[in-house]
């Protein structure tokens, strides 16, 4: 992200007791992403949202594999919404591209909450 976030970058330097920490500053550079582009969660969403980036930090952190996913399942999301998940995905360094397919659906939601 090119707004001043700092990489989280977890490959080998972050242990499990870093995981809260960092969970709550991915959700934040989430949110002033998500906000310089008039993108807004309901309190559902947000819930589903930290739930997963919460994963993603442990993932990160253990190297745990996702189960396979199915890139054909994301055709309908917008660009907008996988450039912005792919920009949190590249925070971390050590996740694959299968993270920002999972994650921009969260993004694809809440754009409808704007309708």
């Amino acid at each position: 992200m090119n707004n001043g976030t700092a990489s989280v970058n977890t490959a080998g330097q972050m242990g499990l007791e870093d995981a809260e920490s960092t969970t709550e500053k991915v959700l934040k550079d989430i949110q002033v992403m998500l906000n310089a582009e008039n993108i807004y969660t309901n309190d559902v969403q947000q819930q589903m949202l930290a739930s997963h980036v919460k994963a993603m930090v442990y993932r990160s952190i253990t190297g745990e594999p996702l189960p396979e996913v199915e890139k054909e399942l994301f055709d309908e999301i917008s660009a907008e919404s996988m450039k912005m998940a792919e920009q949190v995905v590249d925070l971390f360094g050590n996740l694959p591209i299968e993270e920002a397919y999972l994650l921009s659906v969260h993004f694809e939601v809440a754009k409808d909450n704007n309708s």
